[in-house]
């Protein structure tokens, strides 16, 4: 009897520290489970933030078919989703290759590590502050974007790059782009440097040129990195709401409005958190689908190069 429950005990050797887990899951289930079930009865109910919320079913999410401001959201944040995910991900897999293979052998380790960390120190700014600044330098007025192009002859270019809807969305994003580029810079330059060097070597005896390295050896061998970039981006580019609150507010007119300010104007500025619950619904349920989608896309990889090796 006494072999059997030491046995048993020895089965579980994980099982002592399952209590260790315990503030965390309540801290998951207190922040980020309740809150979702919350706000998805909400998006059920016709409610102005109080009294009681009156049951109307799925009347928010048949008008949000038909609200022309919910559809021209999303289109916006199709080109946010290229500025803050496609651009920097391309962006920064060539700039991490010229950081490690280019400056980091030529200069020294150093200055590569000096220039990365330049690139990624809008990562830690505030966000306020960068878009307050980045504000600054937009200014139609006294901005120093056009003060430079003043000073060089091309005052003829100058814009109210945030105030008109012609170029409002393209400022957003060149800012974005600016923003975002160190992380996926920061993210190769970690998976370049566990490449054995032995494969450049073998490639440089067969003649191949730094291209060819690049496209097919590092890019192939640092996948993994690569849709956790992609995965975090597109996850970030959807929930994008500190950069328009600071810059635009979702304008000129809707040329900048992007779901999660659509949901924080219903939930705040025009008392409908009902509407407003159903827009942050159908934006979680869009990041979940994406996610899983990019999860099973990065599996199959690997369960297909695992089975060619």
């Amino acid at each position: 009897m006494a072999s059997t429950l030491a046995r048993g005990r020895r089965s579980r050797p994980g099982q002592g520290y399952a209590i260790f887990l315990l503030p965390g899951v309540l801290l998951f289930l207190a922040v980020i489970v309740v809150p979702l079930l919350m706000n998805v009865g909400i998006s059920f109910t016709r409610w102005p933030g109080i009294g009681t919320p009156e049951w109307i079913g799925l009347e928010n999410y048949d008008r949000l078919l038909h609200d022309a401001n919910f559809w021209a959201s999303f289109r916006n944040i199709l080109n946010i989703i290229a500025a803050m995910a496609v651009l920097p991900t391309l962006l920064g897999l060539f700039l991490a290759a010229v950081l490690f293979d280019y400056v980091g052998k030529r200069i020294g380790p150093r200055a590569a590590s000096a220039l990365r960390s330049g690139l990624y120190l809008p990562q830690v700014l505030p966000v306020a502050v960068t878009g307050i600044v980045w504000g600054w330098i937009l200014h139609p007025s006294y901005g120093a974007l056009n003060a430079i192009l003043d000073r060089i002859g091309l005052h003829a270019l100058a814009r109210n790059w945030l105030g008109d809807p012609r170029y409002a969305l393209w400022s957003v994003m060149g800012v974005l782009i600016w923003v975002q580029l160190g992380y996926p810079v920061v993210m190769f330059m970690s998976g370049l440097q566990r490449i054995d060097p032995e494969l450049y070597e073998a490639a440089d005896l067969d003649g191949a040129g730094w291209w060819q390295r690049f496209t097919r050896i590092a890019v192939h061998l640092i996948k993994p990195e690569i849709y956790v970039v992609l995965v975090t981006t597109t996850i970030a580019a959807l929930k994008v709401f500190g950069q328009i609150f600071v810059l635009t507010r979702g304008g000129p007119g809707n040329a900048t409005l992007v779901p999660s300010y659509f949901a924080y104007q219903n939930f705040f500025e025009k008392a409908d958190p009902g509407y407003g619950s159903a827009i942050s619904t159908v934006l979680t349920a869009i990041i979940v689908v994406l996610t899983y989608a990019f999860l099973r896309l990065q599996t199959r990889d690997e369960r297909r190069e695992g089975t060619a090796r």
